[in-house]
């Protein structure tokens, strides 16, 4: 099974508001850099998107690593809230809907599909990866406002 490390980053102009996303795939001495966006989201949904983006470029099951300065992403994940949400028909423990069930449903599809390993990294903090990713999602962010300026 090969190893691929992603990275990934999420950003949005508003909250909600034009957002983007932008991740980086490594395996094997190879890289590959994606991003994209959309009009109307949250920040939650865009860094969501790039990992869900990332994963959904594998072409058979591996190994992940996967490193973002999401906490909503890490902790949805490692801490089981996802699963639970999922299993409770998107309701938290707190009665509440859970937010973004489509993405969170996405997810772990392919976090059965790979055996992934999430990993948080410390956002805007130096990280040559995550900085790069910012860069691909504030591009992405500018790219959608661009014909609305």
């Amino acid at each position: 099974m090969k190893t691929v490390y992603i990275y990934s980053d999420g950003a949005c102009s508003g909250n909600p508001g034009p957002g983007g996303w932008g991740a980086i795939l490594r395996c094997d001495g190879r890289e590959s850099e994606i991003c994209g966006g959309e009009p109307h989201t949250t920040n939650n949904r865009m860094e969501l998107t790039g990992v869900i983006e990332a994963l959904s470029r594998l072409k058979y099951p591996c190994k992940v690593i996967a490193r973002t300065d999401s906490r909503y992403v890490v902790d949805g994940i490692t801490k089981g809230w996802a699963k639970s949400w999922r299993r409770n028909n998107w309701i938290k423990s707190d009665k509440k809907p859970a937010l973004n069930p489509d993405l969170w449903e996405r997810l772990l599809d392919l976090c059965e599909t790979h055996n992934v390993e999430f990993d948080w990294i410390k956002g805007h903090a130096g990280h040559p990866e995550n900085e790069r990713c910012d860069e691909l999602a504030v591009k992405a962010v500018a790219a959608i406002k661009k014909p609305y300026s």
